[in-house]
């Protein structure tokens, strides 16, 4: 039986050109060894995507931070509950002692919060519609220029969050609390709490200078937005363990 192949109403409406028909459709290949598939693959793979795949990887990274600090607060609340038992009294007796937090700890919470804003500023700013547009154009780096005062100042904040803890820690070590497990608990836990979250916050200023550093040599403006926009996520993540750590802190004992 002979093949018998019928035309579609599009194709049956073509003329020769020049005597008024529609012109020839260009189609995109869907198969059959034309490479269609490929290129469909490679416009998925965009920036975009790349955008979301080094989101799930820090959100995967910050939720296991989160879970590590909720378990260092169960375990200071624990050992605020436990006692010993008095021989002479027979009777169990608690052994915390409340520290009185000093209070360059309001001054610091204030410094990183502005970080936030500020590093929340720059994030807007790498992703600007207007000065991105610029920038695939051609016409200069608008958005790196809006975004490096922004990431900068998060930069000058931060650093003077941790230069203001190492100085709540030397006033307490200076008023006898020192950082000793089994005379002062109290003061135990909160070096242990705020030395473990400044030592998270200081990866996210070594990640924050690389950025910073690296911005200006990278060429693509979608992977300047990547790195702005995961460090932000990270120091937002940071600011809001630290405003949860420095509640318990302050009113949990």
């Amino acid at each position: 039986m002979h093949a018998t192949f019928t035309h579609s109403p599009a194709e049956t409406e073509r003329k020769e050109p020049g005597i008024g028909g529609k012109p020839p459709v260009d189609r995109r290949p869907t198969g059959g060894g034309g490479g269609g598939d490929d290129d469909w693959r490679r416009e998925s793979g965009g920036p975009r995507e790349l955008l979301h795949r080094i989101r799930f990887f820090v959100f995967f990274g910050i939720a296991g931070d989160m879970i590590f600090f909720v378990l260092l607060v169960v375990l200071f609340f624990a050992r605020e509950a436990g006692a010993h038992l008095d021989p002479h009294a027979h009777e169990q007796i608690g052994d915390w002692r409340p520290v009185l937090l000093p209070p360059i700890l309001f001054l610091n919470t204030a410094v990183l919060i502005l970080s936030s804003l500020t590093m929340e500023m720059a994030r807007r700013s790498i992703f600007r519609e207007f000065d991105v547009l610029e920038e695939w154009l051609g016409l200069g780096k608008p958005a790196l220029h809006r975004t490096l005062p922004w990431a900068t100042a998060t930069l000058v904040l931060g650093a003077l969050f941790l230069a203001g803890q190492w100085s709540a820690w030397r006033q307490l070590t200076a008023q006898g609390f020192a950082f000793d497990h089994w005379s002062t608990p109290a003061s135990y836990f909160f070096y242990l709490i705020t030395g473990l979250h400044a030592a998270h916050l200081l990866f996210g200023l070594a990640i924050l200078l690389g950025c910073v550093i690296s911005m200006s040599f990278l060429r693509r403006v979608e992977l300047r937005q990547v790195a702005i926009d995961a460090a932000a996520w990270y120091w937002h993540a940071m600011g809001a363990a630290w405003l949860f750590l420095f509640a318990v802190l302050a009113l949990g004992q």
